[in-house]
């Protein structure tokens, strides 16, 4: 490198480091916009009405301090609500991260129309909430759904799939329905998985199972974990299917939902539109903001015993 090019090189880097701050800023600015005025704002201002007995429309509101948290922790209907949906989220979970893996290995493989079987399963992550909750309750009515229709087939006599204790294992089915998008995300993850290490351990005397418990999950448990944390956080959050699965159409009007359904979020949703308690209502967003976040910071403690790095940590440093 001639002495010119040296010192163009030096004085491009002395450019750069004048204005890497300020390029720094500029870029990430429409985040923190986006988040201080979408996230942090409402957040805030939820907090400030918890700690009122706002109902929403009337200007006669007062401050009653923590009086809405202390409710909460005698509020029997709430706290089952809670318990429903950390039961409800332990089941589905498990069975949304196995079931995109178990179609990510079997999609993992040169076969005929590979392309269009990936695009199948793929396409109802794609269905907006709203229509696949209409349509699955099309499907789960009791005297004109097609799901009773083939059980009658078979001799099995019609479920009354709306209902309880069977509405809870019907919310449970449309929430699998949508397994394509964390398929999608194995198997991007189980592209990255060199074909040596099966191989070799094939010659070594492995099975499928050995390979898939040993070199691939191993391999893939960062993906894995993303997926357990965002399925946690998605499934305390639901409410739209419940809402809509049940026999109520009336706007905030929820007491025709099942008692099994019933969960943290439709809770809060009767508490906001139902009863027009927003105090008590942002409380009880507030609660669960905190459950999450410890449930979330012991998912992120405990995957230092599960989760492994292609780069170790100790090597980093």
């Amino acid at each position: 490198m001639t002495a010119t090019a040296t010192e163009e090189a030096r004085r491009g880097r002395k450019r750069w480091q004048r204005y890497s701050s300020r390029t720094f800023y500029l870029f990430v600015s429409p985040w923190v916009l986006g988040f201080a005025l979408l996230t942090a704002l409402p957040l805030g201002y939820a907090f400030a009405i918890s700690l009122t007995n706002f109902n929403g429309t009337s200007s006669q509101w007062r401050w009653v301090g923590l009086g809405n948290y202390v409710e909460f922790l005698s509020d029997t209907d709430a706290i089952t609500s809670l318990v429903r949906t950390l039961a409800f989220t332990a089941i589905a979970v498990p069975i949304m991260v196995a079931g995109g893996l178990g179609l990510a290995v079997l999609l993992n493989r040169r076969l005929k129309l590979v392309g269009l079987f990936r695009t199948v399963f793929f396409l109802p992550s794609v269905v907006p909430v709203v229509a696949a909750a209409i349509m699955w309750k099309l499907i789960f009515n009791r005297d004109a759904g097609i799901l009773n229709a083939i059980l009658e087939k078979i001799s099995i006599g019609p479920i009354a799939w709306l209902v309880d204790p069977n509405a809870f294992y019907a919310l449970i089915i449309l929430i699998l329905w949508g397994l394509g998008g964390g398929m999608v995300i194995m198997l991007a993850a189980l592209q990255g998985v060199p074909a040596e290490l099966e191989e070799a351990a094939v010659l070594d005397g492995a099975n499928r199972w050995h390979v898939l418990r040993h070199i691939i999950v191993p391999m893939i448990s960062p993906v894995i974990f993303f997926q357990v944390v965002t399925g946690i956080i998605f499934t305390f959050q639901i409410v739209i299917q419940p809402l809509l699965l049940a026999h109520s159409r009336e706007v905030g009007q929820v007491t025709h939902v099942p008692q099994s359904t019933h969960l943290y979020m439709v809770q809060v949703y009767e508490e906001y539109f139902a009863n027009n308690r927003y105090g008590y209502g942002s409380a009880m967003l507030w609660v669960f903001f905190v459950v999450i976040l410890i449930i979330t910071l012991i998912m992120l403690r405990s995957s230092r015993l599960w989760v492994h790095y292609e780069v170790d940590s100790e090597a980093e440093r």
